[in-house]
């Protein structure tokens, strides 16, 4: 069974930069992909940007202002966001999805990232 790990949030001001990372363990093999997602107070969690077959997708919210990378072999995945705004104040949820004999999607605790203005 895949768990993920966060880790990288925190609190910085508006402009700032931040880089977010996140690890799978367990049986990662059957990870397909790795991506971010994010749900302010209120909110529908929506996404950030992902990565499928090595293909990124980003998300509207912070498309231009971001940038995935993704190590297929160690299944870890990292999320830099840059000219942070006080509206990308969220939790930001790491998620995988695994293929065993079905797609499983797998969520990671979440890291709450504030920006200041």
């Amino acid at each position: 069974q895949v768990q993920l790990v966060e880790s990288g949030g925190g609190q910085v001001q508006a402009g700032d930069s931040l880089r977010l990372s996140c690890a799978a363990s367990g049986n990662i093999a059957n990870i397909l992909g790795m991506g971010w997602f994010r749900q302010a107070p209120g909110k529908q969690r929506e996404l950030v940007a992902a990565v499928t077959d090595s293909v990124p997708d980003y998300g509207e919210s912070m498309r231009g202002r971001s940038s995935i990378f993704m190590d297929n072999a160690k299944k870890t995945v990292d999320l830099q966001m840059n000219s942070l705004k006080p509206e990308d104040t969220a939790v930001y949820y790491c998620k995988a999805v695994e293929y065993i004999t079905s797609p499983r999607v797998v969520w990671g605790q979440g890291t709450q990232v504030t920006v200041s203005s």
